[in-house]
C-alpha cells in the first residue's frame, strides 16, 4: 500500500469514525401501559381534541378521547404530563432514498439506483441500511416512517415503508415492496440555446414514443406472466410485477407536465392500475381529471422554482391546496435524503399557502399511510392503530415552534439523539468555557 493510498484509507476511515459518534441503540418493547394526559391531539385525519388523552399498551393505541369529560384510573400505568403540549402521529417521508445513501460525495455509500433502464425486481428494502446516521436527524422532527424508494432508469424497482428505529432491514420494515416506480417518458422542453442540429423535435418525440412502447411491451408481457401458469423457469423481471396485476402493490409514475400526466393515468388505467402521481408540477391544471379517476398526487417540496418560465412564481407553494381544496388526495415530499428533516415545515408552508392547517397536517400523514396502503395501522391516532407518535411543545409544522420532546413508534419510547445534537451540545461547551 503506497503512502498516497494510506493516507486516503486512514482520512476515510477518520470521517467513518467521527459519522460513528451518533450510535443509538433501537429503543425496546414497552413494557407497561402508559397515559399522555392534557395535551392538544392532531389525530391526523383532520379532527383536534384541544385538552385530550392517548393510553397506549403493547405498541397500540388502547384508548383516546377527551380529558374533560372522562375519569381514567391510572394507577396501573406510567404517566405523561403533557399540558399545554402537542401530540402528533408519527410523519412519514414518501419517496425518499433515505437509508439508501450516505455521502453524495462518496459513491461507495450509494445504493438507491440499479445498473439499466428496466430493473422491476430491485427492492430498496434488502439494500436499507438501518446504521445510517441520517433517520436520527428525523426523527427529531417528528418523521418516524418513511418509503425507502429506488431510483435511476424508466423502471427503478420496488419501494418499501419502514419505521425509523430497528436493528436491521427485517426489524424496519412495516410495508415490504409497497409500490413500483416508474418514471414516465417524455420529450424534453426546449428552453433556449445551443442544440445539436441532429437532435431535431421529431427525433425527440420519436425516442419518447419508443421508450412508451418499450413500456407497453414490459407490462403486457408481465400482465400475461401473472395471469398464466406457473413457468417451469421463473423471469425475475416479470415476476416482481406480479403484485400490480393483483392490486397488492401501487403504481407510482414520476411525471410533472399536463398531457404527460394524462397519458400516464390512461396507460395505467389501461392494465386496470390507479397510479400515484409523483411530481406533478402541472396536476393543478387537471384537479377534475385526477379526481374523476380517483388518483393521488405526491406533490414535490413546495420549496421550489416553477416547472415552467410562464408559470406563477407561487405556484409551487399553492399546488398542494389547489389540489386538495379540489377533492385530489394530496401527499407532500421532500428530494433526497438528508433534507427529509425539513419535510414538516414543508406542509407548514402548505398551510400558509390555503390548506388548512389540519389537512395539510394530512399531508405528511394520514393522506401519505393511504396511498403506501398502511392507513390501517398508522398515519392517526385512533384506537387499535399502532402507538407511533411524538409530543411536541409547540406547532410541529413551524420551523420556529417544533420541537419534539418524545416520540414514540409502536409504543417504544426511542432516543432522540443524534450527531447534529451532539456536535451543537459539543461546541456550545467549548465556546462557552472560553474567557
Amino acid at each position: 500500500m503506497n503512502k498516497y493510498i494510506l493516507t486516503v484509507f486512514l482520512t476515510a476511515a477518520a470521517t467513518v469514525s467521527a459519522f460513528a459518534q451518533a450510535n443509538i441503540s433501537p429503543a425496546p418493547a414497552q413494557s407497561k401501559l402508559t397515559y399522555v394526559l392534557g395535551a392538544k391531539l392532531h389525530l391526523g385525519n383532520g379532527k383536534v381534541i384541544e385538552n385530550g388523552y392517548l393510553i397506549f399498551d403493547k405498541g397500540k393505541i388502547t384508548g383516546i378521547g377527551d380529558a374533560t369529560v372522562v375519569r381514567l384510573d391510572m394507577s396501573k400505568g406510567n404517566l405523561i404530563q403533557a399540558n399545554g403540549k402537542h401530540v402528533y402521529p408519527g410523519f412519514i417521508a414518501p419517496v425518499t432514498n433515505l437509508g439508501l445513501a450516505e455521502f453524495e460525495s462518496i459513491k461507495a455509500t450509494l445504493d438507491f439506483a440499479e445498473i439499466g433502464n428496466i430493473n422491476p425486481h430491485i427492492r430498496s428494502i434488502i439494500a436499507y441500511n438501518t446504521d445510517s446516521k441520517v433517520p436520527a436527524t428525523l426523527r427529531s422532527n417528528g418523521i418516524l416512517m418513511a418509503q425507502v424508494t429506488p431510483q435511476g432508469g424508466m423502471v427503478a424497482g420496488s419501494s418499501a415503508v419502514v419505521q425509523l428505529d430497528a436493528w436491521n432491514w427485517e426489524d424496519a420494515a412495516i410495508k415490504k415492496d409497497d409500490a413500483m416506480h416508474i418514471t414516465w417518458p417524455i420529450v424534453p422542453k426546449g428552453r433556449g440555446g445551443f442544440r445539436s442540429p441532429t437532435v431535431t423535435p421529431e427525433l425527440l418525440k420519436e425516442r419518447a414514443q419508443n421508450a412508451i412502447n418499450e413500456l407497453d411491451q414490459l407490462f403486457t408481457e408481465s400482465k400475461a406472466y401473472a395471469e398464466g401458469p406457473k413457468p417451469a423457469t421463473t423471469n425475475a423481471r416479470l415476476a416482481a410485477m406480479r403484485n400490480l396485476f393483483n392490486g397488492s402493490q401501487r403504481l407510482f409514475i414520476n411525471v410533472d407536465q399536463e398531457k404527460d400526466i394524462i397519458a400516464a393515468v390512461n396507460f395505467a388505467k389501461k392494465y386496470q392500475i390507479t397510479p400515484v402521481i409523483v411530481g406533478g408540477d402541472d396536476a393543478y391544471l387537471i384537479t377534475d381529471f385526477l379526481k374523476k379517476n380517483n388518483v393521488a398526487v405526491v406533490v414535490k417540496q413546495p420549496h421550489a422554482l416553477p416547472n415552467s418560465i410562464d408559470d406563477d412564481v407561487n405556484m409551487p407553494y399553492k399546488n398542494a391546496a389547489v389540489l386538495a381544496n379540489a377533492g385530489v388526495d394530496v401527499v407532500v415530499s421532500i428530494d433526497g435524503y438528508w433534507q427529509q428533516r425539513n419535510l414538516p415545515f414543508m406542509a407548514g408552508t402548505v398551510s400558509a399557502w390555503g390548506l388548512d392547517p389540519e389537512k395539510a397536517l394530512q399531508t405528511i400523514t394520514l393522506n401519505t399511510a393511504k396511498v403506501l396502503g398502511i392507513d390501517k395501522t398508522t398515519g392517526s391516532l385512533e384506537m387499535g392503530k399502532d402507538a407511533t407518535f411524538f409530543i411536541s411543545s409547540g406547532d410541529a409544522l413551524d420551523m420556529k415552534s417544533n420541537h419534539v420532546e418524545q416520540a414514540f413508534i409502536q409504543g417504544r419510547d426511542i432516543n432522540l439523539d443524534n450527531l447534529h445534537k451532539q456536535l451543537d451540545k459539543k461546541f456550545s461547551e467549548k465556546y462557552q468555557l472560553k474567557p
